[in-house]
């Protein structure tokens, strides 16, 4: 799929790394002289984030390419996202070149986070296919889309913001602002009056949200938490009890204070005394370590944005195998992601078995015991492991797994990896025990014929003896594998 992107700035930048950390070729368009060198900080950001918060071996990136017009990045695209600011008049204008160049099939979202789709449309040609594609910041972590504007297009752009790991909400009657920056104005208002008022100070009201109804609202938004604040009768009994302080006049939700210049001055020097001792580039990282960690917390119990996270993981686990040509098998190949490495500056030990371990997935992939066949409620266990560490190795060397299959029966498979670097030499090698499972009865099986069968056509390659290492640690079926027998 080819991606166009129309503006590389904070939300520009995050569709972009979004889109080409999920595997997708970029072609972008913006005529700001340092958009190479902010889209380029904020793809770092990006992919140091996204090591962090995937397990699963990432695809490998899409090429970002910089075009020098309108009509050059959107020629041939599949999907275009427009992030121009805030000006109705430039955005007909953009979207104007965009639709005298793309194809006519092709989608066309715009990031605005304030004008509906029939504002959007005015004296378009295909208008149908102009969408509200609202994120927030940053987009290369957080999921939801909103999505404005109904039809068939709508549905085709939710395909394809799902399959890069977002969660489109589409939006049924257009609105000015939509749903997410309403609520937010809200909160943004008041906030202005208790700063206007004296009665709180920027980092006062941060505090508050963040260590409080915040955390609440990042895993179960606003109506869940509430009915829990029910008790056992649920939403209605809150309602009962706290709908009559809507009444009461406790806040000014209908005016805004005037942002004079002793105002814009008192949050100005509150916020630079609250976070000025970071830059804005620490300050992004910071937020994206704490949202990783949000996040992991969330799928270990595969809730909100924790769901989403799992089943993009599980988009990269059931990658579609790799063609192989000659033998050992050569199935998965990486660059050694920066967040791997431990404080003498080398791979930490555990990265080597995660290595190893994708490997095996993408042998079993290769066999056939890919994520249509576990979900038939059989797959393959890893019982018994040996791992030799040969070399060190360093942030973004290259690595290649060569794969043999040492020998199979009905129920086992018995591998040997080699990591390789890129001058051949080997840094690692591991040796796996695998047991074909029922996975709901928790116990060894024999394998189908097909599978039997690929694992036969494998090891027909198999030529010359094992490596001498080979058996040091895995001299019999070991007791795990027993227990499971």
């Amino acid at each position: 799929m080819k991606i166009a992107a129309i503006g590389g700035g904070v939300i520009g930048g995050g569709w972009i790394a979004r889109f080409a950390l999920s595997g997708h070729d970029v072609t972008v368009f913006d005529p700001h002289p340092e958009a190479q060198r902010i889209v380029g900080e904020v793809m770092a950001n990006a992919a140091r984030a996204w090591e962090k918060l995937f397990q699963a071996p990432l695809p490998e990136p899409g090429r970002i390419a910089w075009a020098g017009s309108i009509a050059e990045a959107v020629a041939g695209a599949d999907y275009v996202q427009e992030s121009v600011p805030e000006r109705l008049d430039l955005k007909h204008s953009i979207l104007a070149e965009i639709e005298a160049a793309a194809p006519e099939s092709a989608l066309i979202g715009s990031s605005t986070s304030g004008f509906k789709p029939s504002e959007l449309r005015a004296g378009a040609r295909h208008p149908a296919r102009i969408l509200v594609a609202h994120p927030f910041n940053p987009v290369y972590l957080l999921p939801v889309v909103e999505v404005v504007g109904g039809g068939d297009a709508a549905a085709r752009a939710c395909a394809i913001l799902a399959a890069v790991g977002m969660k489109p909400v589409q939006i049924a009657r257009e609105i000015d602002a939509h749903i997410g920056d309403r609520l937010l104005e809200a909160v943004w208002r008041e906030a202005l009056w208790l700063v206007n008022d004296g009665i709180a100070t920027t980092e006062e009201i941060d505090d508050i949200i963040r260590f409080g109804f915040g955390l609440r609202w990042a895993q179960m938004g606003l109506f869940e938490t509430y009915r829990i604040a029910g008790g056992e009768a649920g939403m209605r009994h809150f309602l009962g009890q706290f709908g009559p302080a809507l009444k009461w006049p406790w806040t000014k939700l209908m005016d805004v204070p005037e942002l004079t210049e002793a105002l814009v001055d008192t949050i100005a020097a509150q916020s630079d005394a609250q976070s000025g001792a970071h830059s804005i580039r620490d300050l992004e990282r910071i937020r994206d370590d704490n949202l990783v960690g949000i996040f992991q917390a969330l799928k270990a119990t595969d809730w909100g944005a924790g769901r989403i996270v799992r089943e993009m993981e599980n988009g990269f686990y059931a990658r579609e195998g790799r063609a192989a040509t000659g033998y050992p098998l050569r199935l998965h190949e990486l660059r050694v992601p920066g967040g791997w490495v431990d404080y003498n500056g080398h791979m930490t030990e555990f990265r080597y078995l995660q290595v190893l371990g994708d490997a095996t997935d993408a042998f079993l992939i290769h066999i056939g015991l890919d994520a249509a066949y576990r979900a038939t409620g059989f797959s393959a266990y890893t019982v018994e492991t040996h791992i030799r560490h040969l070399a060190e190795v360093k942030a973004g060397e290259r690595l290649t797994v060569e794969t043999r299959l040492l020998g199979h029966d009905g129920k086992r498979i018995r591998l040997h990896h080699a990591i390789l670097r890129a001058d051949g030499s080997a840094a690692a090698t591991g040796e796996h025990m695998l047991l074909h499972v029922d996975t709901e009865a928790g116990r060894a099986a024999p394998m189908p014929a097909a599978l039997s069968a690929a694992l036969g056509a494998v090891a027909a390659q198999e030529q010359g003896p094992a490596p001498d290492h080979a058996g040091a640690g895995i001299r019999r079926i070991g007791a795990a594998a027993e227990a499971l027998a």
